[in-house]
């Protein structure tokens, strides 16, 4: 089954804590191993000096990882976060963020990812994330 949009903020709207709905993330793709999740500006997610959290960033790639491995399988299923490395590059300032997930292998028990967050109308990345998610189902 290829998932659309509206399945993929189905999945976040059915199994994610309400303080990961409060990000504000929608899905903008997703397909067979990919997806893309925009993360809308909010100054409440700012630090001190007004660039976007880390934490914010790091919750939006933990997240949209789930949304790219339940396109990669048709479908939600349970799994959960083994590894999450990220690599903060530029600051992000007053401008939503696409954070872009691509599985680079999805095994029966484990799956990998790339995340590449940039500030909507950028072409550099603000950041990067390597994740491993164990999958449970």
């Amino acid at each position: 089954m290829t998932l659309k949009p509206a399945d993929g903020d189905k999945i976040l709207r059915d199994n994610f804590a309400p303080w990961v709905l409060e990000l504000g993330l929608t899905v903008e793709e997703v397909g067979n191993g990919h997806a893309t999740l925009r993360l809308p500006w909010s100054r409440r997610l700012a630090r001190e000096g007004g660039g976007l959290s880390g934490q914010a960033l790091m919750a939006a790639a933990d997240t949209a990882t789930v949304i790219a491995v339940s396109g990669a399988k048709g479908g939600f299923t349970p799994m959960t976060t083994v590894q999450l490395n990220t690599t903060f590059q530029r600051p992000v300032r007053d401008r939503d963020v696409l954070v872009a997930v691509r599985i680079t292998k999805l095994g029966r028990t484990l799956a990998f990812a790339d995340v590449t967050m940039t500030a909507d109308g950028e072409t550099e990345p603000a950041a990067h994330a390597t994740t491993v998610y164990a999958i449970m189902g």
